[in-house]
């Protein structure tokens, strides 16, 4: 390709940018016209993808983790082929039902690889589709074989997640990882000498990366570059010096191109100092046809792929494609049925973080796709069967990660290792540390991904590391965002039912909060139905028809509701217990399923060691809630539940509280 014919090239992504964000009256022209030269090369003479097929498994993925930028990205599926990227969706850029929104959506948009805008997450979901390549690879041999590309920004790198992500790279070695930084000095409030000095390429050399800088607007040096991270033993970060807005006649290099139209006269004059003489959202076909003709080169290659699929061994061939559909294998159901009868005959009073333990055991053999890991904490997260080899630099084939201690980090690559596919990723945590972890939680439940995180020391059951470690509000908080499963059972054989839905829950992102405790296992009795696929479902029930008390209760509590209701049957008072592993399962019911189980006692009691925040769903408004309403303490958890109310007698006496005098 001719320099002429690159420039044009690129100036075709430049000038589809301001159009559509002239047009949108919003965004963030800056990026791509600063990057549209990077860009140009990646994707004509590098990056293996083919438009007609974004989902091909041996792709490389290209995550624009500046999502903010997102013009480029939907420029480069426009030019280069995608089917609906069209100019009338280039039209309708930031506006309602367009294949265009502000920030890159992965479940909108085809060729999008993975939903940015929160800076620093693209480049970690990158380490975790490296880290998913790695191990497909392992495991099925050359069918896989392809790299992770991403275009990064200083606010990408300046959020603390990224240097979790690119510690994690580098200590794994991921040479298939290659990160090209748009070193342009910008930001949101001016030069990035306001806020920050750090070396950039010294920071990624001593997290185990090469790093090495060019010039952001040589499309030679930029070639050339990208060959040498192809060849790299390691990951490979490349700091492009660009000029944000590049082509701009007065905002070019400043913040004033970064986040809002450039408005007609600036690009009047960008228009002249590109050459670009043709019409808003006009890309003549001489530059067209030879971005469609980039958007072919890899035709050969994924010819070449499907054969090689094809002459895998049947067996192989057909465990490969139901992992990248995402299917589960026939063998969980088993699994789940045989711990079932297990803790039937011989029940477990365990903590749940040990119940899950026992239901991995099961289920690790049976869905070999599912990769575990913790936070520095496989010992207080039970996450690690006996069976796990840990996945290292040198041996991908593992199936089990030290994430250290990088939760957020760790989350994000979870996402990245769904979004990648073949991969159902689970790991563990406090549940405190849901915190560290909840922007990458809020955007798997965006996607609609199914990333498992096995929380445990759920509560003040904790103990004597006191209220810093004890969540309250978490369990609230976690229930707040829409579409992600948060499970909480009773007792080992919940766990096992939660652990099945988790894993069937193909478009939902689950958390497991699980004790740090024993719990007595409460079901003791072998039913083949996983009773907590309603979310909630009772107990304890009463003799008789009369219910005066209905307690409802989740995790470590339901045992001491139990109690509570035993208390009252015996004061006259008939009472039930409901189990509520689930609220979003229970909640998503129709009016007619959920009633039966809310019932009509008189008085309603909910009972958890965290906030009231999402009960009054159930119990109803002047329903009675036994929990916490503080932060919690340090001294041994039998103390702590007595201190904060949290007992059997306190519950009752609540209840008693309520009836309307005779």
């Amino acid at each position: 390709m001719s320099r002429a014919l690159h420039d044009r090239m690129a100036n075709a992504i430049r000038a589809l940018a301001m159009d559509a964000v002239e047009q949108a009256k919003s965004g963030h022209p800056g990026l791509p016209m600063g990057t549209a030269d990077i860009a140009t090369v990646l994707f004509t003479q590098v990056l293996k993808f083919d438009p007609s097929d974004p989902y091909w498994p041996d792709r490389d993925r290209f995550v624009l983790s500046a999502g903010h930028g997102s013009m480029l990205m939907y420029a480069l599926l426009y030019l280069s082929g995608y089917e609906g990227m069209t100019i009338d969706e280039l039209k309708n850029f930031r506006r309602l039902n367009s294949k265009t929104p502000g920030h890159p959506e992965n479940f909108i948009t085809p060729g999008v690889e993975t939903t940015t805008g929160p800076l620093g997450q693209g480049i970690a979901n990158a380490v975790g589709m490296a880290i998913a390549e790695r191990h497909l690879n392992a495991v099925f041999g050359e069918i896989v074989d392809h790299r992770t590309y991403v275009l990064a920004s200083d606010g990408d790198l300046m959020e603390g997640i990224s240097q979790e992500a690119i510690a994690l790279a580098g200590h794994l070695k991921l040479n298939r990882l290659i990160v090209l930084f748009d070193d342009n000095g910008i930001t949101i409030d001016g030069k990035l000498s306001l806020s920050d000095s750090v070396d950039q390429i010294k920071r990624f050399e001593s997290a185990g990366w090469i790093a090495e800088r060019i010039d952001g607007h040589d499309p030679e040096a930029i070639a050339a570059a990208l060959k040498r991270a192809q060849g790299a033993d390691r990951p490979t970060m490349i700091a492009c010096k660009t000029t944000i807005g590049f082509g701009a006649p007065n905002k070019a290099g400043s913040e004033k191109s970064h986040g809002s139209p450039l408005g007609a006269n600036e690009i009047k004059g960008a228009r002249e100092k590109l050459g670009w003489t043709h019409e808003p959202f006009v890309v003549p076909d001489d530059i067209l046809k030879p971005w469609r003709e980039a958007g072919q080169r890899s035709k050969e290659a994924h010819t070449a792929w499907t054969k090689k699929l094809d002459a895998l061994a049947p067996d192989q061939k057909a465990e490969f494609e139901r992992r990248m559909t995402g299917e589960l294998p026939k063998a969980l159901a088993e699994a789940v049925q045989k711990v079932k009868r297990t803790l039937a005959e011989v029940p477990k009073d365990i903590a749940t973080r040990a119940s899950s333990e026992f239901a991995l055991e099961g289920l690790v053999p049976a869905v070999p796709e599912m990769i575990g890991g913790s936070a520095d904490l496989t010992g207080s997260n039970n996450t690690r069967t006996k069976s796990m080899k840990a996945i290292t630099a040198s041996d991908f084939s593992g199936r089990f990660i030290n994430y250290g201690i990088r939760e957020h980090g760790m989350a994000a690559a979870m996402n990245g290792m769904t979004l990648h596919g073949g991969i159902i990723p689970y790991s563990g945590t406090f549940l405190v540390f849901s915190d560290y972890c909840r922007p990458a939680i809020r955007l798997a439940a965006l996607m609609g991904e199914r990333v498992i995180h096995v929380m445990t020391h759920d509560s003040i059951g904790l103990g004597e590391d006191g209220p810093t470690h004890q969540p309250v509000e978490h369990l609230a908080a976690l229930r707040a965002i829409p579409n992600l499963n948060v499970f909480r059972p009773c007792d080992a054989v919940e766990a096992i039912e939660c652990w099945e839905l988790a894993l069937q829950a193909k478009d939902n992102p689950s958390v497991l909060a699980l004790t740090r405790q024993n719990l007595p296992q409460l079901r003791t009795s072998y039913i083949s139905d996983n009773l907590c696929a309603a979310g909630a479902y009772e107990i304890l029930p009463v003799e008789g028809d009369n219910v005066d008390v209905s307690i409802f209760a989740s995790g470590s509590e339901v045992a001491i509701a139990v109690e509570a209701a035993q208390l009252l049957n015996r004061q006259g008072k008939p009472a039930r217990v409901v189990s509520v592993p689930c609220f979003e399962l229970f909640l998503a019911l129709p009016p007619e399923k959920r009633h039966p189980v809310i019932g009509g006692a008189e008085v309603n009691v909910a009972v958890e060691a965290g906030i009231r925040q999402g009960w009054d769903a159930i119990i109803g408004s002047d329903g009675v809630f036994v929990g916490m309403s503080s932060f919690g303490a340090s001294a041994p958890y039998k103390e702590l539940y007595s201190h904060f109310g949290i007992t059997p007698e306190a519950i009752a006496a609540a209840a008693l509280a309520k009836f309307r005098p005779r």
